[in-house]
Formats: structure tokens, sequence, C-alpha cells
């Protein structure tokens, strides 16, 4: 499983720069794609895929502890549609 810091490690390996720089790079990425997100926009990357947000409205749900019904509130999510290069990659 890969994680940011191996993310970081990579891009650090293709730049040639600090290891700073290179979490500066990966960080200012995710800090736009998480902005984007909030404000409703979508956040295309070619031959990656595509990040949105959903709206799921309120519904009523049931506590499995007592079986009482319960009120679960609307909210946004995200979402993520993989482009077609990602998904032939993954087969």
């Amino acid at each position: 499983m890969a994680n940011k810091a191996d993310i970081v490690d990579k891009v650090h390996g293709v730049l040639g720069s600090t290891k700073a720089d290179a979490e500066r790079a990966v960080e200012t990425v995710i800090d736009t794609i998480v902005k984007s997100l909030k404000s409703g926009e979508e956040v295309s990357i070619a031959g990656l895929g595509i990040f949105a947000t959903k709206a799921r409205p309120a519904r009523e749900g049931r506590n499995p502890r007592t079986g009482e019904t319960i009120r679960i509130p609307a909210t946004r999510t995200a979402k993520f549609r993989p482009a077609k290069a990602l998904k032939d990659a993954v087969k």
C-alpha cells in the first residue's frame, strides 16, 4: 500500500530537488483538490479521473442497537470516477 510519504519519495526522485520541495508539491496538489471540492467544483486529472462531490439527501435509518428510527441529515460526500486509462492499467 502506498501512502503520502511514498508519493513524496517518488516525486523527490523525479524532481531531484529537496525532499521539502517534493512534500510541498504533493501538499499543493492535495490542497487544490480539497479546496475545489469544498467550493463545489469538479477536478479532472487526465489519465487519472474526476474528483467530484455528491449530495446525499436526508433519510431515515435505524439505530442497530435499539431499533429506534433516527433521522440522518443531508450531507455532501467526495466521489471519484476513474479515467479509462486508469481502469485499463489496473486490469
